[in-house]
């Protein structure tokens, strides 16, 4: 693929308010005359509306590696009908989540990282990773009522140790969830815009 675009992902614990500062990143971007578009996982598509009602709100977990292998189909959904259409149009694509939920979330788990990763081959690298770091403690208080069957402390904890290895790994770039929302999100437009500056968009 001639990829033109610039590919955006953002990845972090539920309740980080990832979603909220994936959506004012492509307004900032739009206002500063750039083609952003906003996009989510699990996808708007048929495996990913099978996601969201029997995976994550169906009372009880499925098994990780059937988990992992709907991400993984939803995903590959996902790139093919939206992401690379949307890059080959010379177009940013933000993505609320990317296949780092799945290393993160499966992973957390128990299933083994190469597993996925071999699994998730498909997975188009993204530009700019970003990981919303913020303590797991203060995003449980923000979800309540719970919401998905994710969405507990002992979870979200070890969510959050796989999150952090890709950090260390420099796969991942961490920025300060714990301060206000105006300001992590001036960091993640300030983060943006010099990536940004390294290509030709």
């Amino acid at each position: 693929m001639a990829k033109e675009g610039f590919f955006i992902c953002v990845e972090g614990l539920d309740g980080c308010g990832k979603t909220t500062q994936a959506k004012i990143l492509v307004n900032r971007l739009k206002r500063k005359g750039y083609d952003a578009v906003y996009t989510a996982e699990p996808s708007s598509g048929r495996i990913g509306k099978f996601i969201k009602e029997y995976c994550l709100h169906g009372g009880k977990r499925l098994s990780s590696v059937v988990e992992a292998l709907l991400f993984a189909a939803d995903r590959f959904e996902h790139v093919e009908k939206e992401v690379i259409p949307d890059l080959e149009k010379g177009k940013i694509v933000v993505s609320d989540r990317y296949v780092y939920s799945s290393l993160a979330y499966q992973g957390a788990a128990g299933l083994d990282l190469g597993w996925i990763k071999m699994v998730n081959e498909h997975a188009l690298k993204p530009d700019l990773a970003i990981f919303i770091d913020a303590q797991p403690e203060i995003v449980m208080q923000r979800l309540k009522p719970k919401k998905s069957v994710m969405e507990n402390l002992e979870t979200q904890l070890k969510v959050r140790e796989v999150y952090l290895k890709f950090v260390e790994s420099g796969e991942l770039v961490k920025v300060d969830g714990n301060k206000s929302k105006q300001e992590v999100a001036e960091e993640i437009f300030s983060l943006v815009i010099r990536s940004l500056a390294k290509t030709n968009i």
